[in-house]
């Protein structure tokens, strides 16, 4: 009986842990977010268009 109360504490630091340990993440890639510089900025803006992508093979010409 003694034994599941030591596990009940070591289970909320756990949790408490890995909350912790998410915000932070969270925080720490907003933070970065919000502080970019506007060419950098406009560089992700456009990032998916900036190369140009192969035609798949359904759009090819049939032979």
């Amino acid at each position: 009986m003694f034994q599941r109360l030591l596990l009940e504490d070591s289970a909320a630091l756990f949790t408490i842990v890995a909350f912790i340990t998410a915000a932070s993440i969270f925080v720490t890639i907003s933070w970065r977010a919000l502080r970019m510089k506007r060419p950098q900025l406009e560089h992700f803006e456009n990032l998916p268009f900036t190369t140009a992508t192969p035609a798949a093979r359904h759009d090819a010409d049939p032979v």
